[in-house]
């Protein structure tokens, strides 16, 4: 073999290791985050019902949903995190430049981590968390028997009188289905009202174009206006937050009486004392 194959097959083979590195490194770190936000959702969230009516369906809907929040949270602590990650990264590769141990903090690494948080972040905020909320909300088009059930069968319940609704459980695909439904309806409304948006705001032949720009033009425009609206939303409540928090800590916290002047106060007994006397 010639020694210009050996130099690209040794380049080759440090891209693909580089790679699967990086690969291996992104994976630890959004497990280790997913297991911690798995903490986070179940400590804070409310104990259902659904383990002790032995209901399995409105279980395992329940555990599908729990799964998407604490994807989207960890995905969610990604992006708060990355900017210090990035930060960190880059004065420990300055301060140890020959270390071997570290040279895995590269540009390479985190270019590909703000990449996955991009599509994480537009994945979760489009998709998942509507899904999430429709899927816990939904019952099944009506007609949809459960998964499973045997075929010719009577219900227990009779069906309702003089109605096309069944009382049949609905089963997961039949909430799938209407979840899937739902999500499809919500997300073309969505996006006909932000193209009508740029279409108005822009007003030239470039934010009239077609629905073809979506990944590069339309999701980004639509993950600013809503961060936009995030970051008003926080603006607008953190005075009323603050004001509310002292207000409740001030009724809760008794004050300490360390500065307070005893003969004054002894004085205003006097005089109190000797006006209720003149009184009588």
């Amino acid at each position: 073999m010639a020694p210009v194959e050996q130099d690209a097959l040794a380049v080759r083979e440090q891209l693909f290791h580089d790679r699967v590195r990086e690969c291996i490194i992104c994976a630890l770190l959004f497990v280790s985050l997913y297991i911690l936000c798995h903490f986070i959702i179940t400590h804070f969230k409310k104990h259902t019902d659904f383990t002790a009516v032995h209901d399995d369906e409105d279980a395992a809907v329940n555990r599908i949903a729990l799964g998407l929040c604490t994807f989207t949270l960890a995905v969610a602590l990604g992006a708060v995190l990355l900017l210090p990650f990035s930060i960190i990264s880059n004065e420990v590769l300055l301060s140890f430049p020959q270390n071997y141990y570290i040279q895995w903090l590269n540009g390479s690494l985190v270019h590909g981590l703000w990449n996955l948080v991009f599509l994480f972040s537009n994945l979760s905020l489009v998709f998942l968390m509507p899904f999430a909320y429709f899927f816990t909300e939904s019952e099944g088009f009506a007609g949809s028997k459960k998964v499973g059930d045997p075929v010719g069968v009577p219900s227990p319940i009779p069906p309702i009188a003089g109605s096309s609704l069944t009382l049949f459980p609905q089963g997961i695909m039949a909430r799938v289905y209407e979840t899937s439904v739902v999500l499809l309806l919500l997300t073309l409304l969505v996006l006909g009202i932000v193209w009508v948006a740029s279409a108005i705001v822009g007003n030239n032949a470039a934010s009239r174009q077609s629905l073809y720009d979506l990944w590069e033009y339309y999701l980004p425009y639509l993950y600013s206006c809503i961060s936009l609206f995030g970051v008003l939303l926080l603006l607008l409540c953190t005075p009323f937050g603050l004001s509310t928090m002292f207000t409740v800590t001030g009724k809760l916290l008794v004050k300490p009486r360390l500065l307070e002047d005893l003969d004054e106060q002894l004085s205003c007994t006097r005089l109190e004392e000797a006006a209720v006397s003149r009184r009588i």
